[in-house]
């Protein structure tokens, strides 16, 4: 099957979260399914610098953007950068200057992109290759749908799906940017293009794509209810039927601990003398005292609201108050959670270190020296922090919401009995449940002579989130989605 698949970043190429994750690893993995998928990316300056055999081709006749041809670091996935300079050569991350503060034109430069795709669906792009389906993700690529619609166009094209990783970043624009970006002034309703008076990019796709997915099976029940719908719940409820929630999955040649390059002793379940390594290393690079008894607790993520880092640090202040733990915290995001988590480290030296920023290097070692991994999110559509925390023998206390609720399993005296029980989970998200949750975890940690805190260890890493399972899921959605006649001409090539 010819797949195309487009994201905002990658990673390997550039990366600001999850996002980038997926779109590395489910397209390789489709690859490797003997599928002829291939990914199409904006032509940042990083993405340029770190593609593989990069090699430059003409875009179509009188475009602005021509196109930068490769693979993909590692891999044999073929990648397609839409060299677009006025739009995606500039300094900062893929959506905003260095400054912090999106970019103005961020609606130009989404809907360039898309129009971009357009082309390579319909082989405008001397490729020589078009897709049969092409897989779309978050509001960056939100108006390709919508542009390739037969109805307004009268012109046959591949089938689209459509993931969301996250509702809660919509692509709103203002109203006037319809008649900026040349959409159908028809659509301007409430039922399309309208979103209170803006332009949302997300329920452009929403209304338009062939199947929609998100990330876990529990967010996409969550999302068509008002707390998490963000106000596109009736949207997703009409659209029910088409909507999947397939869990995302784990690239475990990066992310495990027998053979990771970025932490300081490599251990498995089998062996995990490497674990104490990695705590003492960790400790010397976050400033901490190094002691090996202490409960040593980490979090990765970007600094907003929806983290639940404000939760973190109440919940966590009377803990460093009283001498029981230590944190190391990386992430970056909204200036006033950064500053009040620089406050911490700054009230508590030598107990919580703190990294502005990120660092993938430091995230694996945190991984791997942590005795607790923190995820109290608000909601987390999967999350993938709490998988790697699993394989990595790192217990995590999550809030039971989307992804987290699928895949953590809390350690209730029932489950710890039983041997099922692979973290710590919480609901309301709130600092009294969060703390009761901590002092469940810490319990257990002190109590560790017992034997059940190396079970709960062994237990979460011997569950395997790889990409097999959610990689034929969504191979045997896109089968769904293939229309009749290209079907029965496949069935019949094969006879």
């Amino acid at each position: 099957m010819r797949i195309l698949f487009a994201s905002s970043e990658a990673y390997g190429l550039v990366k600001t979260g999850g996002l980038a994750d997926v779109s590395a690893s489910l397209p390789a993995a489709l690859r490797r399914r003997r599928q002829d998928a291939r990914l199409v990316l904006p032509g940042y300056p990083e993405a340029c610098r770190n593609l593989v055999d990069a090699t430059p081709r003409p875009g179509p006749d009188g475009a602005p953007w021509q196109i930068i041809e490769g693979r993909l670091p590692g891999t044999r996935l073929p990648v397609y950068l839409i060299d677009w300079p006025e739009y995606f050569q500039r300094a900062g991350n893929p959506y905003s200057a260095s400054n912090g503060m999106d970019w103005p034109d961020n609606a130009q430069r989404f809907a360039g992109f898309a129009r971009a795709i357009v082309a390579l669906a319909r082989d405008e792009a001397g490729l020589d290759w078009a897709p049969e389906l092409i897989h779309l993700n978050d509001w960056q690529t939100g108006l390709v749908p919508l542009l390739l619609d037969p109805e307004r166009t009268g012109v046959e094209r591949p089938r689209t799906v459509f993931t969301i990783h996250n509702l809660a970043y919509q692509g709103l624009f203002p109203a006037s940017t319809v008649q900026d970006l040349n959409l159908p002034a028809d659509l301007w309703h409430p039922e399309a293009l309208e979103f209170h008076d803006q332009l949302s990019f997300m329920k452009a796709a929403l209304i338009f794509a062939d199947a929609i997915t998100t990330v876990s099976p529990t967010y996409a029940r969550e999302i068509q209810e008002p707390v998490h719908g963000m106000g596109l719940d009736g949207v997703l409820r009409a659209r029910s039927a088409d909507l999947h929630g397939i869990l995302n999955g784990v690239d475990y040649s990066d992310w495990d601990p027998a053979r990771d390059r970025h932490i300081a002793a490599r251990y498995s379940a089998e062996d995990l003398a490497g674990k104490a390594a990695n705590k003492a290393a960790l400790q010397t690079r976050m400033g901490l005292e190094t002691n090996p008894d202490i409960p040593l607790l980490g979090h990765v993520g970007r600094m907003v609201d929806q983290k639940g880092v404000d939760l973190l640090h109440a919940a966590c202040t009377p803990l460093l108050e009283a001498g029981r733990i230590q944190l190391a915290l990386v992430g970056s995001g909204q200036k006033d959670l950064e500053h009040a988590t620089g406050a911490l480290a700054r009230a508590y030296p030598g107990q919580v270190g703190v990294h502005i920023g990120y660092d993938e290097p430091l995230a694996h070692q945190i991984e791997a020296g942590s005795d607790l991994f923190l995820m109290p999110s608000r909601f987390e559509p999967c999350g993938l922090n709490q998988l790697y925390s699993l394989r990595y023998g790192t217990p995590p206390v999550v809030h039971a919401t989307g992804g987290l609720a699928d895949t953590v399993v809390d350690a209730t005296p029932e489950n710890l009995e039983a041997g099922t029980a692979t973290g710590f989970s919480f609901t309301p998200d709130s600092v009294a449940a969060l703390g009761a949750a901590l002092e469940r975890a810490l319990a257990l940690y002190t109590a560790r002579g017992d034997g059940h805190w190396e079970q709960l260890m062994h237990n979460g890493m011997a569950r395997d989130f790889g990409w097999t399972a959610s990689a034929d899921a969504y191979l045997a959605l896109y089968r769904e989605q293939l229309p009749r006649r290209s079907r029965r001409a496949k069935a019949a090539s094969a006879l």
